[in-house]
């Protein structure tokens, strides 16, 4: 089991961070791993919404769907995926930091199917550095508006 948890401040209204952070079409131009999305229902986002990814991680590209399963708006995110090598609950929290900041979390959890516990170890400080480096990412661009 990996369950990789990381956070950041980033000083933009929690309306504005929790908005642009959701919209599933903004996502490769803050997560340095996908490369391109498609819905598979239609626009707007709400509990079960599909949307295709594919990325790159460890050198393979992978295409997934994530289905949204909790959606409060400006409070909580959650999609999960069951198909592929590594069936993955990803969650997106936010919370007021200050008048006008914001705390992200993002948190990650899956059983990477077929993998040694070994991998596992291997695995969770690699998706931990890559969260962090897009949550940067997420950072710079918001507060770059």
């Amino acid at each position: 089991m990996v369950d990789v948890l990381t956070e950041i401040v980033i000083h933009r209204p929690r309306e504005a961070v929790a908005s642009y952070a959701s919209d599933p079409e903004n996502a490769p131009e803050w997560y340095a791993n996908i490369k391109a999305v498609t819905w598979e229902t239609a626009p707007p986002l709400a509990v079960g919404s599909r949307v295709a990814f594919r990325a790159h991680f460890l050198g393979r590209d992978l295409d997934y769907v994530y289905e949204f399963t909790e959606l409060d708006p400006g409070t909580r995110l959650v999609m999960q995926t069951a198909q592929g090598p590594f069936p993955m609950q990803t969650t997106y929290t936010w919370a007021d930091a200050d008048s006008s900041s914001t705390r992200m979390a993002l948190r990650n959890t899956g059983k990477p199917a077929g993998f040694s516990a070994v991998v596992n170890h291997v695995m969770a400080p690699m998706m931990r550095r890559a969260m962090q480096k897009d949550l940067a990412k997420l950072k710079q661009i918001l507060e770059a508006a």
